[in-house]
């Protein structure tokens, strides 16, 4: 017999899993594939696999798990193939093979995101108090996989011939297709909704003010590609942290993630409004690019300390996104706007957010392979600073929608 713990604590540990298996190669894949050879294009190439496969997971991947495939047995399935692929790319040293696995691999992968979501949804009593708590689990996965990765690095703990952070994806992937086994059933419900009811939402388009707010949504989800990409090169040729500490240190932008989740947004949200809280958002990115553009060993602390405006901005941009759609979006496409959010963001922004950072890289990259790293983060503090403006300037806190609660999901940071 399931009690309601035993449900809860797998849950938090599918949740836990889903996230420390991302977490554990992307801060840091960027500085890998350099080290493989890889141009800054074909390191962006990398990246855009997994966005490229956001936007295709609801009609792949989304709809086995919602029409054909128990969804318990779909997440095992796809993360123990995806741990074989990580493991397979871990040894590829040449960009054809890796690029050809990572869009293998993004595929498997990219559907797990909903569907890990959906699960919790439909076993978790009280949505809006429990979601939180499981999701939020996922955050200290990212941050104990860097912590890991770490360790891992600091101990020499290594597979010859084979990258350290695709090895513990792969192991970690095993685990996460156990876990899955143990989930409570959930069955396919067959009767999906239509994976092009996100349609639906443009009609919100027509007004204005949800028009500025795709629209910028859109543009900082580029530049935030100017964290993910080139961080770890970063932190490790400009500021000198040693190769096998950065991903503990990147780890700061999730922990801030954590208390600006739980402990600043309840709190400023309901006294500042929708539009001042988007704005700060927006504004600590170009905060951490001013600092990464001046950023020297000497001023080190600063730099470490600017990391954690990432988890910040994080959670006041993209938590309070969803929480303004859920609020101004008619109860019968509420799921379709959200869908429309997660689709300019997560998908398309990230997408072509990943191809105009690399450009940047390559364009300011010197012959020798020395980056003029001051102008490529004012490229994107020009542009986030220029998005606050708008918000202050054009945008209106919202009147609610009927019926308007608050949203069930947001994406990973």
């Amino acid at each position: 017999m399931q009690t309601k713990l035993s449900v809860y604590v797998r849950l938090g540990a599918m949740m836990f899993l889903q996230y420390a298996i991302w977490g554990a190669w992307t801060p840091v894949m960027w500085s890998y594939v350099k080290g493989l050879g890889f141009s800054d294009y074909q390191a962006g190439l990398v990246f855009s696999a997994l966005w490229l496969a956001c936007i295709l997971a609801p009609f792949t991947g989304g709809q086995v798990a919602d029409r054909w495939m128990p969804s318990q047995w779909f997440l095992a399935l796809v993360h123990a193939a995806g741990a074989i692929v990580l493991y397979v790319m871990a040894g590829a040293q040449d960009f054809t093979p890796f690029i050809v696995l990572m869009g293998v691999y993004a595929l498997l992968y990219a559907p797990t995101l909903a569907v890990t979501n959906a699960v919790a949804f439909e076993h978790i009593e009280d949505r809006e108090k429990e979601f939180g708590v499981i999701r939020v689990l996922g955050t200290l996965g990212w941050i104990v996989a860097g912590l890991m990765l770490t360790g891992m690095r600091s101990m020499t703990l290594t597979v010859e011939g084979r990258g350290d952070l695709l090895v513990l994806s792969a192991a970690l992937s095993v685990l996460m297709a156990i876990v899955c086994l143990t989930l409570p059933h959930t069955p396919p419900k067959r009767e999906a909704d239509n994976p092009f009811a996100f349609v639906e939402a443009f009609k919100l388009l027509k007004d204005p003010h949800f028009l500025l707010f795709i629209i910028i949504a859109f543009i900082v989800t580029t530049e935030l590609q100017f964290y993910y990409l080139p961080t770890s090169e970063y932190l490790e040729k400009q500021i000198l942290i040693p190769q096998e500490q950065v991903p503990a240190v990147m780890a700061i932008a999730q922990a801030c993630e954590l208390i600006g989740m739980a402990i600043l947004l309840p709190i400023l949200l309901p006294r500042i409004g929708i539009r001042w809280a988007l704005a700060i958002g927006v504004l600590a990115w170009p905060l951490r690019y001013i600092v990464f553009a001046f950023g020297t060993p000497d001023i080190k602390w600063a730099v470490l300390a600017s990391l954690g405006l990432h988890g910040i901005g994080y959670t006041f941009f993209f938590v309070v996104s969803f929480i303004y759609v859920d609020k101004v979006a008619p109860p019968n496409i509420r799921a379709s706007a959200q869908a429309l959010v997660t689709l300019a963001t997560l998908g398309v922004g990230n997408f072509l957010g990943t191809f105009f950072t690399s450009w940047v890289m390559d364009f300011f990259r010197g012959p020798e392979g020395d980056v003029a790293w001051k102008w490529v983060f004012v490229v994107p503090c020009i542009l986030t600073v220029a998005c606050a403006i708008a918000y202050l300037a054009l945008f209106r806190d919202p009147r609610a929608a009927p019926d308007a609660k608050l949203p069930e999901s947001a994406p990973a940071g």
